[in-house]
């Protein structure tokens, strides 16, 4: 649906907000809710710094966020389930909002994560903050539900138009501090944050968060990936980042410069396991392809297997959903 595509165009979003459209969109939600707007909007680079700024707010009254995000939202999710009907309703979130939840969702909790440990200098920091961020509206991160809801209603409004224009807002009585959105995203296939050479999100102010396919790592993990040998890749006690550590070296060169030996060859290849102290063994299965490359040479594949197994034959079998009786081809390619 065209509403998907664009929200998740908006949840993917980077550069500069558009501060004069998310400040009127901020006022269009505190007037839907019967509010007066603000007195004061304050822009913050990110959420780590809007999260500083909402700690030395004066005289900035209560949070509204039930008011300005959850009631309206609740009101309008009731209307929809009432006109659409269960499976209706069912059916419009499985087409909109629910194809963009999971990886905005780990999104938010990700940056959640970042500010607490960015603004936790004493153990006690650390409920203020969170504190503090139970007060933000998610702006660009909302786009799961915004997905669902546009094009159905003008109750909205407001709260889509900061989503379009800006990243997290904090609502207060007479006060609104409003985060820019990032500058750098970088994402996997999957939608994980995942950057090999730097920050995967990045915001301009110096706040960022470092991840593998999803895995929050640090910069000097990341820095020291390019000059992996195999004795420090077994030297990690850290089985998850020595998995990182694997993936980026490669499996076949692992196998190749550790001295590693085959357990078992037939005719479909050669099976190798890598054994890793307090982590499952990884096996993979060398396999020659049939045809030969234009030059004559046949190019070598390494397929990652279960540790349960046990022949290379077994290892070829399960890439194709079989088990090594079944698994008899016609002919190889």
């Amino acid at each position: 649906m065209q509403y998907t595509t664009e929200w998740r165009a908006v949840a993917a979003a980077t550069g500069a907000a558009d501060r004069a459209a998310a400040e009127d969109g901020v006022r269009l939600a505190y007037r839907t809710a019967g509010l007066a707007e603000p007195e004061r909007i304050i822009w913050a680079d990110s959420p780590r710094s809007a999260v500083e700024a909402v700690e030395k707010l004066v005289d900035a009254g209560s949070p509204v966020r039930e008011r300005v995000r959850t009631v309206p939202w609740a009101e309008e999710r009731r209307r929809l389930h009432d006109e659409l009907g269960p499976a209706g309703w069912s059916a419009l979130w499985a087409a909109t909002g629910a194809q963009l939840w999971e990886t905005t969702a780990a999104l938010a909790e990700r940056i959640r994560a970042g500010v607490v440990e960015a603004l936790t200098l004493r153990p006690e920091d650390a409920a203020d903050v969170r504190l503090a961020l139970l007060d933000a509206v998610l702006g660009q991160h909302d786009a799961a539900w915004l997905a669902a809801f546009d094009g159905r209603g003008d109750r909205l409004t407001g709260l889509a138009d900061v989503a379009r224009n800006a990243g997290w807002w904090w609502p207060y009585e007479r006060a609104v501090v409003i985060s820019e959105r990032p500058v750098t995203l970088h994402r996997d296939e999957a939608g994980r944050l995942d950057r090999g050479d730097g920050p995967a999100l990045a915001y301009r102010d110096g706040f960022v968060l470092h991840a593998w396919h999803g895995m929050p790592v640090a910069s000097e993990f990341l820095a020291g990936l390019p000059s992996l040998t195999p004795e420090r890749i077994r030297a990690e006690e850290n089985a998850e980042l020595r998995r990182v550590m694997l993936e980026h070296y490669g499996y076949d060169r692992y196998l190749a410069e550790s001295g590693a030996e085959p357990v078992h060859r037939d005719e479909t290849g050669v099976l190798w396991r890598i054994a890793l102290d307090g982590d499952e063994d990884v096996v993979m299965v060398e396999v020659v392809n049939s045809t030969p490359e234009p030059d004559g040479t046949h190019r070598v594949y390494w397929l990652r297997v279960p540790p349960s197994t046990r022949t290379a034959k077994d290892g070829v079998a399960w890439t194709f959903g079989l088990d090594g009786q079944a698994y008899a081809p016609l002919r190889q390619t």
